[in-house]
């Protein structure tokens, strides 16, 4: 028990060193030792400053909640003093944390000026140090994110730089890492909590329903949950049922909990950057196959917009919705349909939860014909509550019904021809499109 004590308060060994019940801890060679860690000091001085130690400081400073219009459709909260802290239209009415997190500046296109080119792991690895360089509250906790640098690479390089106490590697064991990210984040920490599989995470589903999302709300507004989940998804390479899932729909209904997806190195650097500036608990779902993508990012800093859509490509003729993989199926779907004399506007949703309706609803207003893909299952996926909210808001200005292409309702099978048949594919996509166009 002393062992698993020690272990579950590494990431805070300042809270350890001056706790009273161990305080003659602080004074052994083990504690002079992470106090010279911490401090950067010697040993017995430094073990000695912490008796001194303010736990308030660890405490997140207050935030301002933002009054929800009942006329509005969304909020976008930006750092004060920027030209992005605006309301704009949204459709529910529960108030939301202020968030430094939303873009501070303008997003400019990747490929315009001076840059560098990154694959998508890569850009997610360099967000993720770029932040921790900025704030000592930064943290990361999974399995194997320590000097193996995560399954695919994310945290690589990271705990040579940052050392063992904020790069720290758990045992296979997602409930006891996940809950202990909460409790760190309560206390003023931001971890990154790494889910080797998002599959995995299931595992800790209470403690990202019952806890993550809830408690802000349920301590009456005493506590913030800056931490981030993070992880692989979606279906792979012949990788399995129980490692191809697609669970986007199993978090979406948890009150308390904000969802993005990335989809090009552009947006998985704004994106982690941005979550993990955000007051509020952040999934981000990362696609197994998208690791490998490269594009030339800007060397300058930027973050983008936590609920804010993508448009990827304007059209006149519909409206195509999709987030994550599926972006590429649709985009060489469209190839096909231009030839064919249709002009698709395509949107990268990104914010699963909330929706961009105001994108969104521009979108449909112009187009009034709408299209969803999504590699998300079809019975109560991401596509079902965004036909709802669509159909909800924006009835009056449809031509035609919503469509939603969606993967089948069976388990991932292992064999590449049947599992290529459970997703949607590109000639599915033209196919819904001319028949929603005529």
């Amino acid at each position: 028990h002393k062992y698993l004590f020690i272990f579950t308060e590494e990431i805070n060994f300042t809270a350890i060193l001056t706790s009273p019940s161990i305080s003659p801890l602080r004074h052994s060679p083990w504690g002079k030792k992470m106090a010279a860690r911490i401090h950067g000091g010697a040993g017995a001085g430094a073990a000695t400053a912490l008796s001194t130690f303010n736990p308030k400081k660890l405490v997140a400073p207050s935030r301002t909640n933002l009054p929800a219009a009942r006329s509005s459709k969304r909020c976008i909260v930006a750092a004060a003093g920027s030209d992005a802290s605006k309301s704009l239209r949204v459709g529910h009415s529960q108030k939301l944390i202020a968030n430094a997190a939303v873009a501070t500046k303008a997003e400019t296109s990747a490929t315009t000026g001076t840059g560098h080119e990154l694959l998508l792991f890569e850009a997610l690895q360099e967000g993720l140090e770029e932040e921790m360089d900025r704030d000592p509250h930064v943290c990361v906790m999974g399995e194997d994110v320590g000097h193996y640098g995560g399954s695919y690479k994310v945290t690589k390089g990271l705990a040579d730089k940052f050392g063992d106490l904020r790069v720290l590697d758990t045992p296979i064991c997602e409930n006891a890492f996940t809950g202990m990210g909460i409790g760190a984040a309560m206390t003023g920490l931001r971890p990154v909590i790494e889910g080797m599989n998002m599959g995995f995470l299931l595992l800790a589903f209470n403690q990202i329903s019952n806890n993550c999302g809830m408690l802000h709300y349920t301590s009456g507004g005493q506590f913030t949950i800056p931490v981030v989940i993070r992880g692989p998804g979606g279906v792979g390479r012949q990788l399995g049922a129980e490692h191809s899932q697609r669970l986007e729909s199993y978090f979406q209904s948890i009150p308390g909990i904000q969802m993005v997806a990335c989809s090009t190195p552009y947006n998985a650097k704004g994106l982690m950057k941005a979550a993990i500036r955000s007051e509020n608990p952040v999934i981000l779902f990362e696609h197994v196959l998208l690791y490998n993508l490269k594009e030339k990012i800007p060397d300058e800093e930027y973050i983008c917009n936590l609920e804010e859509a993508e448009m990827v490509r304007p059209g006149e003729h519909i409206t195509i919705l999709t987030y994550s993989r599926m972006r590429y199926h649709v985009m060489q779907a469209a190839k096909t349909l231009v030839n064919k004399g249709y002009d698709p506007e395509v949107i990268d949703i990104r914010s699963l939860k909330p929706f961009d309706l105001y994108t969104i609803g521009n979108s449909v207003k112009k187009t009034h014909r709408v299209l969803i893909v999504e590699e998300c299952m079809r019975t109560g996926g991401i596509g079902a509550s965004l036909t709802a909210a669509i159909n909800e808001n924006f009835h009056d200005y449809l031509d035609a019904p919503v469509m939603c292409l969606s993967s089948q309702d069976v388990p991932t099978p292992y064999a590449g021809t049947l599992e290529e048949w459970t997703v949607v594919q590109p000639a599915q996509i033209v196919t819904a499109v001319e028949q929603l166009c005529q």
